[in-house]
């Protein structure tokens, strides 16, 4: 193992020497035909890969650091951050079997558990968002199977005792898969928590640029590698060599921009807390937030994704404080360089057990610009939502 920090690991895996003279990126290698001198080395990989589907270059890269990244024997690249999800469940769950997760489970996985895996014979337990580990821990059945993590959870932002889950889950055979795209394999380590498979939506913090979609799956033991491997080979996932390629070079950075986007996030977040118009900021960084005692115990950082609560209003008056920003996109997906917000109330419908709110949601990603700035905006905003409140 190097002695060197993740953040001096990420670039020095570009500059290692005996390899001879280079670019310090690698080449894009567009190709689906790889051709062979002789018909006896087509099938050998020994060589590199033998159909485009293995990927070039850049994909080898981004999963070697990947793997690094996340203390994995090896790490894998899909399409898209669900990808990433619902690869590892088809992968090692089969018709009979059971999955636990909560009720604030990412939207698209819950989707997938609910539609698709329950049309093969595979149910689903979600429990309340609340469930601490030792609730999830006395909800594991002769039938359980997998155990699907997020911490913290969607939206309303839980944290749970990831290493207590992950242990008891190892005593009786069951697997764990964690969503840890809000820690970015950088912030927190869930293979070093015990957790079986580590996944990622690649889109967010690895790329950083807001042009990547792609997802990361890491894990250990060989049977699990095997079994998604084989996975992706019989579903025909391939991520081209242009994404790859742009998710390495963010991968460089992204300790950096995850560290520098988690201060901006906690000034914003302390801020809001402080404001009249908010109940209740779901940043677990913040002291006082939900499941802080966890994230200062597991996490060595944070990312400026958060909830925001507000007191009382209405939709008209949430989406009023939206139209009023000029700093912030109105957009889905975060982890790149700007700012974005959406208004989220609508997604707890979806729950089995919508939570009991203040008032409305909205959900804040927090990027690179100056945080003094992002603020002054929110000020408008907040006026924006007072003034809609008092109109008829």
């Amino acid at each position: 193992m190097s002695p060197h920090s993740d953040r001096t690991r990420l670039i020095s895996s570009a500059t290692r020497r005996g390899q001879g003279r280079r670019p310090v990126n690698p080449p894009i290698e567009r190709a689906s035909t790889m051709l062979s001198d002789r018909a006896e080395a087509i099938r050998d990989d020994t060589d590199g890969p033998t159909y485009g589907l293995d990927g070039g270059a850049a994909a080898r890269q981004l999963r070697a650091a990947l793997a690094d990244l996340e203390g994995a024997a090896d790490a894998f690249i899909v399409p898209s951050g669900l990808a990433a999800v619902t690869v590892p469940i088809m992968a090692l769950t089969r018709p009979g079997d059971e999955v636990i997760a909560t009720d604030a489970v990412y939207g698209p996985s819950r989707r997938f558990l609910a539609r698709h895996q329950a049309a093969r014979g595979v149910t689903t337990r979600f429990l309340p968002a609340d469930t601490d580990a030792a609730g999830l821990i006395a909800a594991l059945s002769d039938r359980t199977r997998l155990v699907l993590m997020e911490s913290p959870a969607s939206l309303t932002f839980e944290m749970i005792d990831v290493a207590a889950v992950a242990a008891a889950c190892r005593e009786r055979g069951v697997l764990t898969v964690i969503d840890n795209t809000w820690g970015a394999g950088l912030a927190f380590k869930p293979l070093a928590h015990g957790v079986d498979l580590s996944v990622q939506a690649l889109t967010k913090y690895v790329s950083g640029h807001s042009d990547v979609l792609m997802g990361g799956i890491a894990a250990n033991a060989p049977a699990c590698l095997r079994a998604v491997a084989e996975t992706i080979e019989d579903q025909g996932w391939h991520v081209s060599p242009d994404d790859a390629w742009l998710a390495l070079r963010g991968l460089r950075t992204l300790p950096l921009r995850y560290a520098e986007q988690g201060r901006s996030g906690l000034r914003v977040a302390e801020w809001l807390q402080a404001r009249p118009e908010v109940a209740r900021v779901l940043y677990p960084p913040l002291p006082g937030s939900v499941g802080h005692d966890l994230w200062k115990r597991d996490f060595t950082g944070a990312a400026s994704l958060m909830g925001v609560v507000l007191k009382g209003g209405t939709e008209a008056a949430a989406r009023a404080l939206l139209d009023a920003l000029s700093l912030f996109g109105i957009g889905y997906s975060w982890g790149g360089f700007e700012s974005l917000i959406t208004h989220e109330t609508h997604q707890m419908a979806y729950r089995e057990r919508p939570p009991v709110l203040e008032g409305e949601l909205i959900r804040l990603h927090i990027g690179l610009e100056d945080p003094a700035d992002l603020i002054a905006d929110l000020e408008h905003g907040f006026t924006a939502f007072r003034t809609a409140l008092t109109l008829p």
